[in-house]
């Protein structure tokens, strides 16, 4: 039976402690403040814990509390650290009920935010723009849990059939989105948005298809990539290597003009792109001829930049629009960047006898389907470093002819 009794409680005073019984006290203030404490022994130690305070915790609750304290004490469980954990639980609920009330176009926004820095100036432009058009007014007020296939077809069977490249481009960023809220603990499960295996099977293919072929980049016949590299080699400024190792490579503009140093293994002729960097979001190793490495040994350092091409705008890379200035400069008017990698394939597949899969895969084009995919993971390095070392052999060996025919006819 305590000590204390609801009435005099509220009747005292005069700043003190005053027991209850069993650890159980309550604590007056000199400012008429009153406290509950409870007293207790754990481990040979005394420790002390706070109830709450008194009128908004009663006897009757406290003495309870107290109770239930006693009792993990004797189940070996000390009640500070319990409570600790309780509430450490309480504010992640609280912080995962309150994420979870994120809306998509929030989500597609800070999304923006995190990533819009690297990408080209074009395509920051048009992303969330895309995704006002097409995507807002379908998802934009739903949370990322609330996004399913239902809603993502929404958005997309409206323009698949007549703006089908776009249409496959707001599904990326969709997925995008939601990967990253999944990546939050926003949402659970598959992503609605993926095209292999899941919305391939709900939207017509032979329409992504169609849309690829009209996606058209003027490329350099891959007869010509020789000619253009002696006179690259003949230039020694950022854009000139920038194209280079554009050419020898495979890579996409973007890829080359984020490069980073610590990306590069010169002893193993490696250059290792992390998933955020990738179009595909997931993470590919090129393979590097000897004469890229030569190339990139080449290629000076600039102090406080971890670029190999940095530049003075806010991305503190090279201008999106330099190598394609270089090339106009050089009379390649209608040569496009992004044309390299067609002139590589083209060399590829006319010159060589390696199979489909692995010139695609230098391509970082993976076009396995998901049940091939899943039985056969290789990229294909090794092959892809042979076939690699070959375009470069292409390349050194008709520059060394040409020099030779030029040289031949001075004399």
């Amino acid at each position: 039976m305590g000590k204390l009794n609801p009435k005099q409680i509220e009747n005292l005073t005069e700043a003190g402690t005053y027991e209850d019984g069993d650890g159980l006290r309550l604590v007056v203030k000199a400012t008429g403040r009153k406290s509950w404490l409870l007293r207790f022994q754990l481990a040979g130690r005394r420790r002390e814990m706070g109830l709450g305070s008194f009128p908004e915790v009663s006897l009757k609750k406290a003495r309870h509390e107290a109770s239930v304290k006693r009792s993990q004490l004797s189940d070996g469980v000390d009640p500070l650290t319990a409570r600790d954990i309780e509430r450490a639980a309480q504010r992640e609920a609280q912080r995962a009920s309150e994420a979870k009330q994120l809306k998509f176009e929030t989500l597609a926004k800070e999304y923006f935010e995190a990533h819009g820095g690297s990408w080209s100036d074009k395509w920051r432009k048009g992303w969330l723009r895309k995704l006002e058009l097409y995507a807002f007014d379908h998802i934009g007020k739903l949370s990322a849990e609330e996004v399913g296939t239902p809603q993502v077809l929404k958005v997309l069977q409206p323009i698949w059939a007549t703006k089908t490249r776009t249409a496959d481009e707001v599904r990326g960023q969709i997925e995008q989105v939601l990967d990253a809220a999944k990546a939050r603990n926003l949402r659970e499960g598959e992503n609605p948005a993926r095209w292999r295996g899941h919305l391939d099977n709900l939207l017509s293919r032979a329409e992504k298809k169609k849309a690829r072929k009209r996606e058209h980049f003027e490329a350099l016949r891959w007869q010509e990539v020789p000619a253009l590299m002696t006179k690259l080699r003949a230039i020694a400024t950022p854009p000139c290597w920038a194209a280079q190792l554009l050419i020898m490579t495979g890579a996409r503009a973007q890829m080359v003009r984020f490069a980073r140093w610590d990306e590069f293994d010169l002893e193993a002729a490696t250059w290792s792109l992390p998933s955020e960097r990738m179009k595909m979001r997931v993470a590919f190793v090129v393979p590097l001829a000897n004469d890229a490495v030569q190339l990139l040994q080449a290629v000076p350092r600039v102090t406080g930049s971890p670029y190999l091409f940095p530049g003075q705008g806010k991305t503190g890379v090279m201008h999106a629009n330099a190598i394609r200035t270089l090339l106009h400069g050089m009379g390649y008017e209608q040569v496009t960047r992004h044309g390299f990698r067609s002139s590589f394939r083209d060399w590829a597949g006319e010159c060589t006898h390696y199979p489909r899969e692995v010139c695609e895969m230098a391509l970082a084009h993976d076009e396995r389907d998901q049940t091939e995919g899943a039985y056969s993971r290789s990229d294909f390095l090794d092959k892809r470093r042979a076939l690699m070392a070959d375009w470069a052999d292409f390349i050194h060996n008709t520059i060394a002819d040409h020099t030779k025919i030029m040289a031949s006819s001075h004399i």
